[in-house]
């Protein structure tokens, strides 16, 4: 009889501590509120606003981030968010959040947006040719500076009439894909504006209205197209994204967060602006240890980019967060529903 009491008592003292641990687990709800974005939530709870992919490529209900409405309830996880289907669980089977936290949670962050100011430079695809090239300076010079006179192969027989402005670029150096080696294009940096004056039939003058660099003959010429700040708003991306990082705009080798660098991914891929990618690297495997009952390991997350500005085959796109160093030639990947 003893036995059989010691027993039962075995198997029910656990109980106690399976219930505290379940209770423990049992996540909080948030109800979403106008003005509320799945940026925000992410960097409210999670402490990491660019959650925010992971949660909409898990949700299947949100089909837009700009279009979460109030009244959708979202369980709120130590590591992770989840909303609640409307039709299977009933806001009695859970937690509801006490007055006071819900009052601290009423400002949730906005959706986050990137300025840019257009000096982010990009890549001159092979088969874009520039308007026109700068043939020389005034004087001689080597150098030209805001309001100088410089000489151009722009003429009427390339449809040009005076008072037309161009932007002004600095040819840089080819680039070349780090798998396939394919000539990419051509890495070219803002240097400033120029308009012309008096237009020839093949040849021009024009005066330098604006420089963020010095001008020198030899610089591309590409049509003005007016104030290129803006901003830029995070969008998921609408299908799977593979590629690397081509370059960066500085040419340093070791890439971290804030740099401008070029990507193989285009609008032929389905590349848009405003589209997070992740970082990614292949982690080698030893063969020597795994003895071949492993092919592959998980891959090693350095970081995410946005991207700025889309050509055909390539992009421009800001790094918004590093983890670990970062190289030309690591992986992009994106997350989709």
């Amino acid at each position: 009889m003893k036995m059989r009491l010691l027993i039962l008592l075995l198997i029910l003292l656990p109980l106690p501590c399976l219930a505290l641990a379940a209770e423990q687990q049992e996540p909080t709800v948030y109800v979403i509120k106008q003005g509320d974005t799945l940026w925000g939530l992410s960097e409210r709870f999670i402490k990491d606003p660019y959650y925010w992919p992971n949660m909409w490529a898990r949700n299947s209900q949100v089909t837009n981030p700009h279009f979460i409405y109030p009244g959708q309830k979202v369980r709120v996880f130590p590591d992770r968010l989840e909303f609640v289907p409307a039709d299977k669980a009933p806001a009695t089977q859970l937690k509801a959040v006490p007055a006071t936290e819900a009052e601290e949670m009423q400002d949730v962050a906005a959706e986050k947006s990137f300025t840019i100011i257009g000096n982010e430079g990009f890549l001159l695809e092979k088969d874009v040719k520039p308007a026109g090239i700068v043939i020389g300076i005034h004087n001689d010079r080597i150098m030209a500076g805001e309001d100088d006179i410089v000489y151009t192969d722009i003429g009427t027989e390339h449809g040009a009439n005076g008072g037309e402005k161009y932007s002004v670029f600095r040819k840089d150096s080819t680039v070349t894909h780090p798998v396939t080696n394919e000539v990419m294009g051509t890495k070219i940096i803002p240097l400033g504006t120029l308009q012309l004056t008096d237009v020839e039939r093949k040849s021009s003058r024009a005066v330098i209205s604006s420089v963020s660099k010095e001008i020198s003959p030899g610089s591309y010429l590409l049509p003005y197209k007016g104030n290129l700040r803006r901003e830029i708003n995070l969008k998921m991306a609408t299908r799977e994204l593979k590629g690397y990082i081509l370059d960066s705009y500085s040419g340093i080798s070791v890439i971290a967060a804030g740099d401008i660098v070029y990507i193989d991914l285009g609008a032929a891929q389905g590349a848009e602006v405003g589209n997070m990618l992740y970082i990614v690297r292949d982690v080698m495997l030893d063969q020597r240890y795994a003895e071949g009952r492993i092919d592959k390991l998980p891959q090693e997350l350095l970081g995410a980019l946005v991207i700025l500005e889309t050509g055909k085959k390539v992009a421009t796109a800001l790094v918004v967060k590093s983890i670990d160093a970062i190289y030309k030639g690591d992986r992009l990947v994106s997350l989709t529903k």
